[in-house]
Parts: structure tokens; C-alpha cells; sequence
């Protein structure tokens, strides 16, 4: 009854007029940026990050939330119509959505991609739910060691996780660590890496590296991008799926839901991984496997519910350890600083409204986002017709306004340039962005909790290995990492991201 009671509390949270409104002002937000090619919500999110110094709690991660699963719903629009995926985890709807819109299918195709979306997204709100509770309440049982021990294990399999080369993420992981290590040392007082600059003894801004990594770098790379899109903006006739669609797509979305709702809650997983994981496997039982790539509605079905389900529980490590799976949690926790809570199981006992109504808010956004999303199919089709050229300058600006505002000083808006710059080489060279800014993030919470460690224990390193749910962590990190140090083991890893 217990959790009745709180689902009750979150529920009078998430639909009081203020919060409903943020709600719908994120889930919109998310919408329109998973349509728009090449800004997605890592980038949204960072760009936002200063506005919510001015909001309450609540109101700011309901609406960070919503453009996060927001951005599943409208990204699949865009692979359906125009075979380019405005958001990262769409890449696979692309294969079979956009031969369905070819076929004059699109608009079954874009309800199946919406309702998917919808169900997983309720499954897996629901799963926050029950699972959050138990699992902060171990999480107050950690101390310093416990909690170094899982931000190692986090690391490590975000990086065996990670999109691309074993070698680039471990690098980029490795980067970010170091930092997060810049500014002024919390037990001696002493600058580290501050290079003598001033402005860097309080250490590198989260909100400005975000910035920089994400919005500017995407930006810059997005100019490259030439070429005509061909819309099927005629051929969006017929919503409602037939009933064979229908029976094809039901098995696909409980296991893309499943799939995506386990996934989501491991470190390093979330909506990218699910969406690739649940293709393959229905490519793989599919008693017609020649269909996929040619119009086959499981291949829509299955990759929108996983991308929805992993964007959702990849919220339960942030909400119960404090500790982020992928970026945009990263970014989330950002967020949580920037109001000065502090992430971590004690959020669920002095923040009850914080807590229950962001979960609470998942569901009505959920809603929202159907009942919205499939009568705006026309005016998301209309937003991509918009030249690039005429969105980047206005979100250049937005952005160095933004960054400014945080402590008016242009030092910031230099720094963010500069990472900016950073972001864009390393789109050139194929290094994913994201490990970098969970090191960022983790970095300085490692560090204290290793330096907390080792005082109780008196200097004794085998503190991590005597302490059972330590060693537990630190065990499995070092089995992920034998594992993928086996030949076969890392084939299968990259096969995993070359499906899409």
C-alpha cells in the first residue's frame, strides 16, 4: 500500500498547472529536436541547463525528463519520413520506416512507432516505481568504499557499452577523469591543473563543458551535411495500422519493452544500445529475416519500444545510487547539483516529491506525447523543411547567452568554444563524446570517496576486496573487463552496433 500512497503523492505533484505545464514544455521540446536532424537532447539538455538555476526542482528535471524519452517519439518521425535519424537511438527504425514510407505506408508506420512507444513507456515508469524503492534502500547502506567500487564498475561498463572503439572510449573515459580532477583540492586547499588561470581554480564548469562537448561540436559537424531530403509528406494517409499490423507488432514490443527496460538500468546502456539489442533479436527469431530492410513493421515496432524503455529505466541508477549510466544522465545529475541536491538514495527520503513526482510525471507525459504526437504529424513534417542555414545561428546565440548568464563571465563562453572545438575533433575521430562526460561527472565524486576510503581504513587498499558488496562490484568490473578482452567477445561487441 506503501507505494499506492507514494504514487498518489507523485501524482498530486506531477499534475499541479506548473508542473503539468513544464511537463508539456519538454515533452514538445523533446519532440521537435528528435525530428530536427543533428540536435539532439544531450545537446537540448545542455543548452537548457542554465535556465534551470531559475526553476524549482521539480519543475526543472520533470521538464529534462521529458525531453529525453520526447526525443525517442520524434526521432523515429524523422527516420520514418526523411531516413535520417534525428535522434541517435533511431538509427535503426530508419532500416524498416522509411521503406514502409517509400511504400506509401507511412502513416501505420508512425503509429506503430507512437503506440510501441507509449506502452514500453508505461511499462517502464512502472518498473521505476517498484524497483527505486529497494534499491536506494540498499544504497543506504554504502559507505565511501561501496560507493568508489560502483562508480568503478559504472565506468567500466560504460565503456564496454560504448558505441565504437574499446581503445577511444577507454581514452575518452581516462580524459574526463582527469577533468574533473582540475581546480582547487578539497582536503589541502592546493590548484591542481589550473595552469595558473584564475578563473579555473573553482574547476572547469559542468554546464560549460556539456555545452561545448554536445551543442557547439554537433552543430559544427551538422554544417557538413549537404544534400536534398526527399519527405513523404503526401503519403502520410491511414494512421491506424491494419489488424495484421497489429498482430506482427505485439510479440516485437513486450520483448523490445523487456529488452529495453533491462538494458536500460545497466551502466553505460540506456536508449542507443536498447534499440540496436532489440533489432537484432527479432532478426534473429523472425521466421521471415529476408523482410528486415524492406518494410517489415517488427523492425519499426520492437526498436521504438526498446529506445523508449532504456531512455526511462536508465533513470533508476540516477535516482537510487546517484550515479548516471549514460550522458544525458550525466547531465541530469548536473542538474540535480545545479539545485544543490545532492544525487544519491537520500534524494528519495528528504525529496519524496521530487522523486514521486518525477515518476509520476513520466506517465502523463507518456500521454501527452500520444495524444499530441500523432495529430502534429503535419507540423512536425513542415518543421523539416526548414534550412538548416537559419536554425544554427539562433542556437549558437542561445547557447553563449545562455553560458554567460551562468556567472557573467565571458571566460565561460571562451571555454566552451574551446570544448567546442574538442567535441568536433573528436566526432572526426570517432571518439564518443558521452564516456567523457560520465568521467567528468564521476571523476570528483571518485576521488573523495577513494581519499574517505582509504582514512577509515587507515591507508589500506584492500578495503575495496574485504568488504562484500565492494568486492562484488569490483569483481564484476574486472570480469567485464576480461570478457571483452577475448578475442570472440569483442567481435560480438562490434557486430552488436554494425547491425544498424
Amino acid at each position: 500500500m506503501e507505494i499506492l500512497d507514494n504514487l498518489l503523492l507523485g501524482f498530486s505533484v506531477a499534475i499541479s498547472p506548473i508542473n503539468l505545464l513544464y511537463c508539456l514544455i519538454g515533452v514538445l521540446l523533446g519532440t521537435l529536436i528528435g525530428v530536427l536532424p543533428g540536435v539532439g537532447p544531450l545537446a537540448t539538455i545542455a543548452m537548457l541547463l542554465p535556465i534551470t538555476f531559475n526553476l524549482n526542482p521539480v519543475a526543472a528535471l520533470i521538464m529534462l525528463a521529458g525531453i529525453y524519452y520526447g526525443a525517442q517519439y520524434g526521432g523515429s518521425t524523422t527516420a520514418i519520413l526523411v531516413n535520417i535519424p534525428g535522434e541517435s537511438s533511431s538509427v535503426v527504425t530508419c532500416l524498416d520506416g522509411y521503406q514502409m514510407a517509400r511504400q506509401g505506408r507511412a502513416g501505420p508506420a508512425l503509429a506503430v512507432a507512437a503506440l510501441s512507444s507509449f506502452f514500453a513507456g508505461c511499462v517502464a515508469t512502472l518498473l521505476i516505481a517498484f524497483a527505486a524503492p529497494p534499491l536506494a534502500e540498499v544504497a543506504l547502506k554504502f559507505g565511501p568504499a561501496e560507493y568508489f567500487s560502483l562508480m568503478v564498475l559504472g565506468l567500466v561498463a560504460a565503456v564496454v557499452l560504448a558505441h565504437g572503439s574499446l581503445i577511444k572510449a577507454i581514452g575518452m573515459v581516462i580524459l574526463g577523469l582527469l577533468m574533473g580532477l582540475a581546480g582547487t583540492d578539497v582536503n589541502s586547499g592546493v590548484l591542481r591543473f589550473t595552469f595558473d588561470v584564475p578563473e579555473l581554480s573553482d574547476g572547469i564548469g559542468f554546464v560549460v563543458v556539456a555545452m561545448g562537448m554536445f551543442g557547439t561540436a554537433e552543430i559544427v559537424a551538422n554544417l557538413e551535411h549537404k544534400g536534398t531530403r526527399e519527405v513523404f509528406t503526401g503519403k502520410v494517409k491511414h494512421l491506424f495500422p491494419t489488424k495484421d499490423d497489429l498482430k506482427r507488432s505485439w510479440a516485437p514490443v513486450l520483448r523490445g519493452t523487456a529488452l529495453g527496460s533491462f538494458l536500460g538500468i545497466l551502466p553505460g546502456g540506456g536508449a542507443l544500445l536498447s534499440s540496436f539489442a532489440a533489432y537484432t533479436v527479432e532478426k534473429k527469431i523472425s521466421k521471415h529475416p529476408e523482410q528486415f530492410g524492406k518494410g517489415a513493421i517488427e523492425g519499426v515496432a520492437a526498436p521504438e519500444a526498446a529506445n523508449n524503455a532504456g531512455a526511462q529505466t536508465s533513470f533508476i541508477p540516477m535516482l537510487t545510487l546517484g550515479i548516471p549510466g549514460n550522458g544525458v544522465m550525466a547531465l541530469m545529475i548536473g542538474a540535480l547539483m545545479i539545485q544543490g541536491i545532492a544525487p544519491g538514495p537520500q534524494v528519495m527520503t528528504e525529496k519524496p516529491e521530487l522523486f514521486w513526482g518525477l515518476i509520476a510525471s513520466m506517465w502523463v507525459g507518456n500521454l501527452l506525447l500520444v495524444v499530441l504526437n500523432l495529430p502534429m504529424i503535419g507540423i512536425w513534417i513542415k518543421l523539416l523543411t526548414v534550412p538548416y542555414r537559419l536554425l544554427y545561428p539562433a542556437i549558437l546565440v542561445f547557447m553563449a547567452v545562455g553560458v554567460f548568464s551562468l556567472s557573467n563571465n565571458a571566460f565561460d563562453v571562451l571555454i566552451m568554444a574551446i570544448f567546442g572545438i574538442l567535441g568536433y575533433v573528436c566526432i572526426k575521430l570517432e571518439c564518443e563524446p558521452a564516456p567523457m562526460i560520465l568521467g567528468f561527472i564521476l571523476g570528483p565524486l571518485m576521488e573523495e570517496n577513494l581519499r574517505r576510503a582509504m582514512l577509515l581504513a587507515r591507508g589500506d587498499a584492500t578495503v575495496f576486496f574485504t568488504k562484500p558488496i565492494s568486492a562484488g562490484f569490483m569483481f564484476a568490473a574486472i570480469l567485464l573487463l576480461v570478457l571483452i578482452a577475448l578475442p570472440a567477445m569483442r567481435k560480438k561487441r562490434e557486430e552488436a552496433f554494425v547491425e544498424g
